[in-house]
């Protein structure tokens, strides 16, 4: 089932057909460890939408209430080598290796949820870096209590460039204005999407597609249960928390995005997540 945030309240589709919630905080929506019976149980009682051109789907939000976005590094091998690369310079390649082959995964803060970007919303490049990058990254929704209950697909837009001139510089690179999509939907499972599932990474320009590429989630070292065992460890979300799993699709070192490329990022069967670079 998918969850849709809109101006309009909160739709669920379920079997292709949508419905309009009765409760309109995100936050009491999602935050359920049983969100997906409650969803199925609420079909029976709620009236089947039908949009049509004189009554429109109205426009998806990114799917977040008041939580906060954490992300993943180096969850994939092509992420590690490709983090070591843009490090090697400065001295700080070795640290990707090392946290690679560890127990405790490299995870950091992304955003605060009024910095999201939605689906067809603008993401940005920083004005001081000179190497940027879209990272399309399966993200997890997991309550309070820690319980996985939903995906969304992420965009973790990095400065190659600025994390590449020190590691310690990584917040700067991660971390500003424009710098975290999410959406177009929360994917509330019955069942966990399998080491099959494919991420794909499109990238247009002047109408032309400039880069394209795909990966597995069986490509990941980092299990999403673990990942999100060492967030919870030692921190509390009171209305849950995103967690963006990490990239395994690394545009070579002379690509650099574009202010007016057009991202589309890909992941069956949640949807496609569709950004414009600004």
């Amino acid at each position: 089932m998918k969850l849709y945030k809109t101006e309009n309240g909160i739709l669920l589709e379920n079997e292709d057909i949508f419905y309009r919630l009765h409760e309109t905080d995100w936050d009491i929506v999602v935050n359920r460890n049983n969100l997906y019976e409650w969803l199925e149980d609420q079909t029976k009682s709620l009236i089947a939408l039908t949009f049509s051109d004189d009554f429109p789907m109205p426009e998806a939000l990114a799917p977040i209430g008041t939580q906060e976005v954490w992300a993943s590094g180096v969850t994939y091998f092509k992420s590690r080598t490709a983090r070591m690369e843009e490090s090697e310079k400065a001295g700080g390649g070795s640290f990707y290796d090392r946290v690679y082959e560890a127990e405790r995964p490299e995870l950091f803060f992304k955003s605060t949820a009024w910095r999201v970007v939605g689906h067809h919303g603008t993401v940005r490049i920083r004005k001081d870096s000179t190497w940027d990058v879209p990272e399309p990254e399966l993200t997890l929704f997991a309550t309070s209590e820690g319980a996985l209950v939903g995906y969304t697909i992420g965009n973790d837009m990095s400065s190659r460039s600025i994390e590449g001139e020190n590691p310690l510089y990584l917040p700067q690179a991660k971390s500003y204005t424009g710098s975290a999509a999410l959406g177009p939907c929360l994917y509330v499972f019955k069942e966990k999407l399998g080491a099959d599932t494919v991420i794909d990474l499109s990238i247009v320009r002047g109408g032309e597609e400039v880069f394209n590429g795909e990966v597995t989630l069986a490509q990941m070292k980092r299990k999403p249960e673990e990942l999100l065992h060492f967030l919870y460890r030692e921190m509390a979300f009171p209305q849950g928390a995103y967690l963006m799993t990490g990239t395994g699709i690394v545009p070579s070192s002379d690509f650099t995005l574009q202010a007016g490329d057009i991202v589309h990022i890909t992941i069956e069967p949640i949807g496609t997540l569709t950004n414009t670079v600004g």
